[in-house]
Parts: structure tokens; sequence; C-alpha cells
């Protein structure tokens, strides 16, 4: 039995409508009519998927908070790989050796602003990051790593991943964590500048979104990117992140402690 044409086009325009990252159906009423009836019309949500799955998208969640929320199956034409997210960013230097500075970013931040499991199902949990936490945490898990490492090799028993965390690690902690352009500027080679493109590239996403000046170069996190990190949460890498206790965690008075800390 096929779908009326109707419902194909309406289950498009809400696919469309989710391809718009910072469009919110709040602001939107036939956004939040079609949001409604996705998650009330069971028919409708099967069209609107199969128009999804069409395009090579995945419909992760539908809610009055984040909007459709999408995302690109492998191969498909909305794909945007890392390399290619690094090469545009690159100075220099090998692709695979940006891919990995990139991918060490954009996975601290997801951990930094959601560290624990509660946080993901928290509706009202807001994380917040920065550039420096970012980079701090980052550079603290690689010498973790480093050591780690070192005492596997004194033991006579290296770590059976010890090559890639190796070569993570080194790649991160050989790179400046900040230095000046002669205009001033970050230079776009320091691992901070590779943090705040991450930031930026998250809030153009809308999966992060600026806060005001008393929060100078602190995003806060959306709807969209706890769906998002809620996915890659499974991952083993965001795991072992986690696990190293490195990250953060704001209180709610916005201290920050060491998760593991009693103090």
């Amino acid at each position: 039995m096929h779908a009326p044409i109707g419902d194909v086009t309406e289950g498009a325009r809400l696919i469309a409508l989710g391809m718009h990252p910072k469009l919110l159906p709040s602001r939107d009423a036939v956004y939040a009519d079609l949001v409604r009836r996705f998650n009330e019309d069971d028919e409708f949500r099967a069209v609107a998927e199969e128009v999804a799955a069409g395009l090579g998208l995945v419909v992760l969640a539908v809610s009055m908070r984040a909007g459709a929320v999408l995302v690109p199956e492998e191969g498909s034409v909305f794909e945007q790989k890392l390399d290619e997210y690094a090469r545009r960013a690159a100075f220099g230097d090998r692709r695979d050796v940006e891919k990995v500075l990139h991918g060490l970013a954009h996975l601290a931040v997801a951990a930094l602003a959601f560290p624990r499991p509660d946080d993901l199902a928290d509706d009202a949990y807001v994380g917040r990051v920065s550039v420096e936490q970012v980079d701090g945490v980052v550079r603290e898990a690689c010498r973790m790593l480093a050591d780690k490492a070192a005492v596997a090799e004194e033991a006579g028993d290296p770590l059976a991943d010890a090559p890639k965390l190796e070569y993570a690690w080194r790649v991160y902690m050989r790179r400046p964590e900040t230095a000046l352009t002669k205009d001033g500027r970050l230079a776009p080679a320091t691992t901070r500048a590779i943090v705040a493109k991450a930031l930026r590239f998250l809030a153009d996403q809308g999966l992060l979104a600026k806060m005001n000046d008393e929060y100078s170069g602190t995003y806060r996190t959306t709807p969209r990117y706890q769906v998002q990190v809620g996915e890659l949460a499974a991952e083993r890498a965001f795991a072992e992140l986690l696990e190293m206790g490195v990250v953060p965690v704001a209180d709610p008075a916005g201290s920050l402690r060491t998760v593991g800390d009693t103090s």
C-alpha cells in the first residue's frame, strides 16, 4: 500500500526542516505541527523515516526540544568526513595528522559537555565547554596515555593498541598549545586553534550555542547535541576518555572538579 502523496510531501518537508540545524519547532508553527504528527501518527513517522532513508539519512530523534535530528549514513551525499574537515585546516602537515588532532578535539568536546551518563538522559541538563577546558582535557589525557605506555613498556608488556595510542598522544603533544601570528591572531596550527575551530563548527551546526560576553569563549550545549552525543557515547574511545578521570564535572554551583575527586 502506497502512502498518500500528501504524506510523502509533508514527510519530506519535516526532513528538510531538520536539515536547518538552528531552526527549532518553537519558532516555526509548520515545523511544530509536523513534529507533533511524527510523534502521534505511526504511519506518518514511517513515511518520514523512509524519505530520510532515501536521502541517506537516519532520523535519530524528533522532538519539540531538538526538532528533527538527522545524521548521514556512510556514503551519503550529506556525509562530512573527518578527513575533509581536517584538510580545510591543514597547514603543511599530512592529512592523517590533522585527522587525529581534530578527532581528539571533537571527542573531548563531547566528553566534557556530557561527562556523566545521567547528563545524556536529563532533558534539563545543559553542558558548558570552552577552548581552554577542552585543550586542557586532551593534554591531560595525552599525558596519562604517555605514562601508561611507558609503564607497560618498562614491564615488558606493551599495550596491544600502543601504536595507535602513541601516535595520537604524540601528535597532539607536539603541537604548541598557543601562539600568535604577526598580526596578533591565534596561530591556526596550535591546539587551541584546532579546538576553537571544532567549537565554531559545532555552533554552526546548531549543536552548541555561544554564550554571552560574561562567558567569553564559552559555549553551551543544545538538545540536538545531546541526542548526537548519546549516539557517540556507545563508542569505545568516548568511554575510555571518561574512564581516565580527566574530564571535569560542573556542579550546580558552577565549580569544576575532576571525576573521582571527593574533595
